[in-house]
């Protein structure tokens, strides 16, 4: 007596392996792929919030005539502290970072070219989608405060 499956049945395990592995394949890329710059879009957030607040450590009276430089420095610095964790492969400089005092509000801004992140992590074009991660031209945070 024959056990197993009928010879009509051979490669039907393979087969339907493959296209579920199509789809979870696409799934999880599709996880990982957003959560990266999901990643460094709070990164960013949260150090642009950083350094508006620890702007707010600078003395206006013992600063005098230097209080917007100070303020930016600071701002600036704290920002880019906040952003050593990111690798040098991820082409990330401090020239992305800007803090501007205009009148008496200290704006933090990061913008970051989502070019330099598809440099690291690819993207994939899938025929009905499209690119996957579809991101925009840049990530970018902002925080302010009025001082």
């Amino acid at each position: 007596m024959k056990t197993g499956l009928p010879r009509k049945q051979k490669g039907a395990a393979a087969i339907e392996f493959a296209l579920v592995f199509g789809i979870f394949f696409a799934v999880f890329y599709g996880l990982i792929s957003y959560s990266l710059p999901l990643l460094m879009l709070q990164s960013f957030n949260q150090a642009a919030a950083e350094g508006v607040r620890q702007a707010m450590s600078v003395d206006p009276v013992a600063a005098g005539t230097a209080y917007s430089t100070q303020v930016t420095t600071l701002a600036k610095t704290t920002a880019k502290n906040q952003l050593k964790w990111i690798p040098a492969s991820f082409q990330f400089s401090d020239d992305l970072i800007t803090a501007n005092y205009t009148g008496n509000t200290l704006t933090v801004t990061i913008k970051y070219p989502t070019n330099r992140l598809y440099s690291v992590f690819p993207a994939l074009v899938l025929p009905v989608i499209g690119t996957v991660p579809n991101l925009p031209a840049n990530l970018f945070a902002s925080s302010s405060l009025q001082l």
